[in-house]
């Protein structure tokens, strides 16, 4: 008996959304897609009961691509959702799992199921450490005006946390099945934009930092919190770099964001179009594009959940083991400040190694140049890796989307009318392609985090962001198309 009948009997009986059964109107998925992006913003907002609040972010930095908000129903965010997806990509593409996604039904629903597993069981694991290692405190106020004991207490803000976790993985089907795009990019572009904006115009009255406006606007009516007027050395250093080294408040934050926005823009349109005619109807051509970044940006999720991983472990570590030693890594505020997960800790903002404008942390040069290259290193190679493992699992390589071509009724003018010949022309792209982009998108990534961005979204969050939000806009084009022509989408299926 293998795995498969083993585990079916659970996973063929996951809860889950039911799909719709015939064409779901454009109007109606818009409907979908707004409610759940209301009901993600209000989640956010509803604090968790009984915890005593004014701790640290555990996720700190990485929050801006983990969606979700410190202390709130959505504190775990997409976390254990993007860290099951890492392990079944690792398992996929060492093809461990033997399953047939593409072309077994059982195989597909076994897949959907042992991946929801997955979630819970991740969602499970990062509540219990968070509640019970010291990072979500109890109020033994509340604990005393409930008559219960601070550990009845801690379990009920575990509940919270994993009740959090699950309706966010149910949101994001509802989403995929019923709305538009998926509710990870929606809820990873809701939550950076926010950001941004408090970026902007954010000030303290809104309980937030101050903005970059407001910030430029005190400093050219000469605020003496600052350091002085626009027309002195002072005030002009403020205006590039920020007010009192807060880079994300200066020009250098602007036009890193504006160029990450131009540059992915454009990679999005380089491609290579394949041509293509259909064998029904004929003079019906159309083109298959390899774009650039092939896998999209998505993978760069699993590349930093990784690290956002080992940096959850060491924050654990540092708490509950006393005598760790100082080769693993020494804490200072939460964050690391030497050993190893200081050197595996990303390169997150331009504080972080711009020793030559007295920041750095203390570190010597070396240090922060190991760091920048160890994180260097980790993204480009990670993104080329995590980009074939996604182009394999989802059904994008060169195999799957022949038959999917051929399948369509569609073949390459000049060849012969089999699968196996589209898969030799896609065999000479899209591998190239996905490991080209995906290297890509690691080098943008950490690139912008050094620069700065608007609001410190962080340069994964801001690539997710644009490179989602366009694919977006492009599924909405052809939503509206499919709806203009009814026989268009019974062409596509």
């Amino acid at each position: 008996m293998s795995w498969k009948d083993t585990a079916e009997p659970v996973l063929t009986r996951m809860p889950a959304v039911r799909r719709p059964e015939g064409h779901v109107p454009f109007k109606r998925k818009l409907g979908w897609t707004a409610g759940i992006l209301v009901l993600y913003f209000f989640l956010t907002n509803v604090l968790l009961f009984g915890v005593d609040q004014g701790g640290q972010d555990v996720f700190g930095q990485f929050r801006s691509i983990l969606a979700g908000e410190s202390g709130s129903l959505m504190q775990v965010g997409i976390g254990p959702i993007v860290t099951a997806s890492i392990v079944l990509q690792l398992l996929g593409g060492a093809d461990l799992l033997g399953l047939d996604t593409q072309n077994n039904p059982r195989d597909q629903v076994l897949y959907q199921g042992l991946q929801k597993l997955l979630v819970v069981i991740m969602t499970a694991l990062t509540a219990l450490p968070m509640v019970f290692a010291g990072f979500l405190d109890p109020n033994p106020a509340v604990a005393g005006d409930l008559g219960v004991s601070v550990g009845t207490l801690q379990w009920l803000i575990f509940l919270q946390v994993f009740v959090g976790g699950i309706l966010i993985l149910f949101m994001d089907e509802i989403v995929s099945k019923w709305g538009v795009g998926s509710g990870i990019g929606l809820f990873i572009i809701a939550g950076v934009s926010q950001r941004m904006i408090g970026g902007l115009v954010g000030t303290p009255s809104f309980g937030q930092e101050w903005g970059i406006i407001p910030t430029w606007i005190r400093v050219a009516l000469g605020d003496e919190s600052l350091s002085g007027s626009i027309l002195t050395p002072a005030g002009i250093q403020d205006i590039l770099l920020g007010p009192g080294g807060a880079i994300d408040l200066g020009i250098l934050a602007i036009f890193t964001t504006v160029a990450i926005f131009a540059i992915v823009v454009y990679a999005e349109s380089v491609r290579v179009e394949i041509p293509l005619s259909n064998t029904r109807v004929k003079g019906a051509r159309g083109r298959f594009p390899v774009k650039l970044i092939y896998a999209s940006v998505l993978p760069m999720i699993l590349v930093r959940a990784l690290q956002m991983n080992v940096q959850f472990m060491g924050r654990i570590l540092d708490q509950q083991w006393a005598g760790m030693p100082a080769a693993l890594g020494v804490y200072s505020d939460g964050e690391p400040v030497s050993g190893l997960f200081y050197y595996l800790n990303p390169i997150q903002t331009p504080q972080d190694w711009m020793w030559f404008a007295g920041f750095g942390g203390g570190a010597e040069v070396w240090q922060i140049l190991l760091r920048v290259s160890i994180d260097l290193f980790i993204m480009v190679v990670g993104g080329a890796i995590f980009a074939i493992f996604w182009v394999k699992t989802t059904n994008m390589g060169p195999e799957a989307t022949a038959q999917q071509i051929h399948g369509s009724g569609m073949q390459i003018p000049g060849f012969r009318q089999n699968v196996r010949s589209i898969e030799r022309v896609l065999e000479q792209y899209i591998p190239q392609v996905t490991v080209i982009g995906g290297a890509l998108v690691g080098l943008l990534a950490v690139m912008a985090n050094m620069l700065g961005t608007i609001g410190g979204v962080t340069g994964t969050g801001l690539l997710l962001t644009v490179s989602i939000t366009y694919k977006l806009y492009e599924e909405i084009a052809e939503e509206q198309l499919m709806e203009m022509h009814p026989m268009m989408r019974k062409m596509f299926g």
